[in-house]
């Protein structure tokens, strides 16, 4: 097998093509007819910026692309195939004007068999042998699919994912499972193996060697053997591994199996990675694997970026892969669809237990074509990422109790349906376990349960956190808790945090209702009624943690969510149109909370003086300040100004912040702060250190915005639009919505759905900012605010 990835010499139109000639057709009449075709490189998500775009819905339609192809297959008699690592949400793919293939999902990979078109040829000599081909993604709202467009998520179109031009002989494997069991003195294991051969009738003899390797490289088991063709899977072979290195977040060991099949001019190599573990959801209790109980200390992750929506390359999703590791996660859950094969395979090295689940999400139950693509979905997502020793939950479905789409709802025909995908994942794989959340009248069909808790944010209070876990654990056969959290303000500090939770009604549960997501209407929460800071967000996740420590019942939790993550439904967010619940921005700047999980989950020692990134603090000359620190080192000494105000021990127990707080007084305008983690032998092992400007003087309502512009050393102009009182005196608390604008040939880098990145955006703590390309020439900057004058500065190129 030959492949190569397609990411360069692709043009895209954003359009309803008349026909797939109409792609081509400027080729033949010189340009005449010619729609606005502009180069782009894969993957490419046609809602990169317009998800983010405040003013405008995201479009949701047909996007066309284009490009000529140079075949030439080794393989004689071989095949010639495209295959799609995901696109969203149809796809229809064209050599020259004949469909060749389509796919319906946005998600699942797929393949299309190019070769009998391509062989058959008559293509325009001004090609010069090059095979034209045409995609149409179309993510046109339709009913009959999932998910529902009521999903807090956006429904991408593109090629939003890698495209992989592969050559393969005419007999070559299509799948190769690895299906394993283990203990700590024996692992056994059988390789099942399904032929792709289209156009081969007879049963002739397939010659094949194959080979498995652990870590290191060392051969564990050989065999060759020769058989006659088959149809379906069949298993080729069973060996036995004698003291397996296990696989775990700790130690996460894989091994290779490698399939050489044919030989000669026909020979093809075929490797697929798996690893040897086992684990338990004990019922009303723990989580075990390999037979240690582990707390399962997870979050969430959509495929979303800051600029390009979907299409995260190779190099984007290692990094963010390697954020969550290094936070100290050892869980995941993939929402709410099959994930990039680039993550799975990151979840495999890091050391990441995975829940993936399919995307019937919100909406109801459709007809026999909507339930069938449920069941192919599933059986794709299982197929093609069964080899994963990081994945233990195949998940059914998300908050399948919200009505949405359709006239009808049944809620019996929805427990049938999810009795028959429950009983479909155990046939495809009987070694891992089936999960969904929230849909109390389905819980007893599947084997884990998330009943929904967000207790602090949607309803209830935190410090009943454990409460209403315990009434979820006791509700359940296999409890497991994803998704809490709050939306947070990068960049929103606050001295004293919403703590009026004699507001919020107690005693009636901390799920989340239809429409609690909204900020005005129904009963009182703190979404609502919060102040959205990261300051709220810290103290909720240091409650949290600190309380998991001591329940000893319970398998883990999954914060909601790791990154930012743009959405259709929730247009009045400080960033229109963001979910911001992450403990990371949309392009990868972490938020305060990240140390916040640091210090309770990462072994590496860390420190962290909380709002270390903010330029201004506010209080009176002779008020007391309190410092937070979140360690996870035996003490730490804070310096102020170059003076120690004090050692403290870390006491998980002691809230907030493990006890590292401290009540300091500081100088009107620049202080200096510095942090020194110790071990428990007095070694300074971590430090972290901020300097800021300390503002005394009291301020009134904002009466006027400033705006500046900085060049940086980039070439980008950095506008930061600040808040000031009648006075002249700025406004440290201001959340006022502010808007940029600009005049002339610059432009703004707005729609990334980042506090640097959104021209329509609440102020945090008095201010905001964008950055502009000024392109080489002069232009005119604004910002307003309801109310407020609006302020001007000029770029100049």
């Amino acid at each position: 097998m030959i492949t190569s990835r397609l990411t360069r010499n692709w043009e895209y139109v954003q359009s309803s093509l008349g026909g797939p000639w109409e792609a081509w057709r400027k080729d033949k009449l010189n340009n005449h007819y010619n729609l606005a075709w502009s180069e782009v490189e894969l993957p490419h998500c046609f809602n990169g910026l317009d998800a983010m775009d405040p003013d405008v819905p995201y479009y949701q339609g047909q996007g066309w692309y284009r490009t000529l192809l140079e075949i030439d297959n080794p393989y004689p008699g071989g095949r010639t195939l495209l295959h799609f690592e995901g696109a969203g949400q149809r796809t229809d793919v064209y050599v020259y004007e004949d469909l060749v293939g389509s796919h319906v999902g946005g998600y699942d990979e797929f393949t299309i068999d190019i070769t009998d078109r391509v062989l058959q040829g008559n293509f325009p000599s001004y090609y010069n042998g090059k095979i034209p081909v045409a995609i149409k993604c179309d993510n046109t709202r339709n009913l009959e699919t999932i998910p529902s467009d009521v999903s807090d998520f956006n429904l991408y179109g593109g090629l939003y994912r890698y495209v992989n031009l592969v050559y393969v002989p005419a007999v070559s494997v299509e799948t190769l499972h690895v299906v394993s069991t283990a203990t700590a003195e024996r692992a056994e294991a059988a390789v099942h193996v399904k032929l792709y051969r289209p156009g081969v009738s007879d049963d002739s003899q397939v010659c094949m060697r194959l080979q498995v390797r652990d870590g290191a490289g060392r051969q564990v088991y050989t065999t060759e053997l020769e058989q006659a063709a088959w149809e379906g899977s069949w298993v080729v072979a069973e060996f036995q591994v004698e003291q397996p290195q296990l696989w775990s977040p700790d130690t996460p060991n894989l091994y290779t199996c490698e399939l050489t099949l044919g030989e000669g001019a026909g020979k093809t190599v075929h490797s697929e990675r798996f690893g040897f573990r086992w684990f338990a959801f004990e019922r009303k209790g723990p989580f075990y694997l390999n037979g240690e109980r582990l707390l399962l200390r997870g979050t969430h992750r959509h495929e979303d970026h800051a600029g390009v929506g979907a299409a995260m390359t190779e190099a984007m999703i290692k990094e963010e892969m390697k954020l969550i590791k290094d936070m100290g996660a050892n869980f995941i859950r993939l929402g709410h669809y099959q994930q990039s094969r680039i993550a799975l395979e990151q979840c495999d090295e890091l050391g990441l237990l995975v829940w993936e689940e399919i995307p019937w999400c919100r909406g109801g139950l459709g007809g026999e074509g909507y339930r069938q693509q449920c069941k192919d979905m599933l059986t794709a997502m299982i197929e093609q990422h069964r080899n994963h020793p990081c994945i233990i939950l195949w998940g059914m479905g998300n908050e399948n109790d919200w009505e949405a789409d359709f006239s009808h709802w049944d809620e019996n025909e929805i427990r049938a349906f999810m009795r028959e995908l429950h009983e479909l994942s155990h046939k495809l794989d009987d070694t891992r376990l089936t999960a969904i959340r929230r849909c109390e009248f389905c819980k007893d069909i599947i084997d884990v349960y998330s009943p929904s808790i967000w207790a602090g944010w949607y309803r209830g209070v935190y410090p009943e956190y454990e409460a209403y876990s315990r009434v979820g654990f006791e509700g359940t056969e296999r409890f497991l808790h994803v998704e809490w959290g709050a939306d947070n303000v990068a960049g929103r500090h606050v001295s004293k945090p919403y703590t009026g939770f004699e507001e919020i009604q107690r005693g009636q549960g901390a799920d989340e209702r239809d429409g609690d997501y909204l900020l005005t209407g129904g009963d009182p929460r703190v979404s609502m009624l919060g102040d959205w800071s990261e300051t709220y967000f810290c103290d909720m996740i240091d409650w949290y943690l600190r309380a998991q420590e001591n329940m000893p019942w319970l398998t883990g939790t999954a914060q909601w969510s790791f990154k930012d993550f743009s959405t259709p439904v929730r247009p009045d967010s400080p960033i229109p149109y963001l979910n911001m619940k992450g403990v990371v921005e949309r392009d990868f700047t972490k938020k305060e909370a990240y140390y916040v999980f640091q210090s309770y989950w990462s072994k590496v020692p860390m420190v962290r003086i909380y709002g270390g990134g903010m330029d201004v603090r506010a209080g009176r000359a002779d008020e007391a300040q309190l410092i937070r620190v979140y360690a996870n080192c035996a003490s730490v000494e804070l310096m102020v100004n170059g003076v120690s105000a004090g050692v403290r021990e870390r006491r998980v127990q002691d809230y907030p912040s493990a006890g590292l707080r401290w009540s300091v007084g500081l100088q009107p305008g620049v202080n200096h702060l510095v942090a020194l983690a110790r071990d428990e032998q007095g070694v300074v092992v971590a430090q972290d250190e901020t300097t800021f400007h300390y503002q005394t003087e009291a301020w009134e309502l904002p009466a006027e915005l400033r705006l500046t512009a900085q060049t940086e050393t980039d070439g980008r102009v950095r506008l930061e639009a600040k808040a000031y009182d009648k006075h002249g005196v700025f406004c440290a608390d201001s959340a006022v919505r502010v808007h940029f604008g600009l005049a002339g040939v610059g432009r703004l880098l707005d729609n990334l759905g980042t506090v640097r990145g959104s021209r329509n955006i609440e102020l945090a703590n008095g201010r905001a900012c964008i950055y502009v390309d000024p392109r080489g020439g002069k232009s005119v900057a604004s910002v307003y605010a309801e109310g407020l004058d609006t302020a001007f500065v000029e770029i100049k190129g």
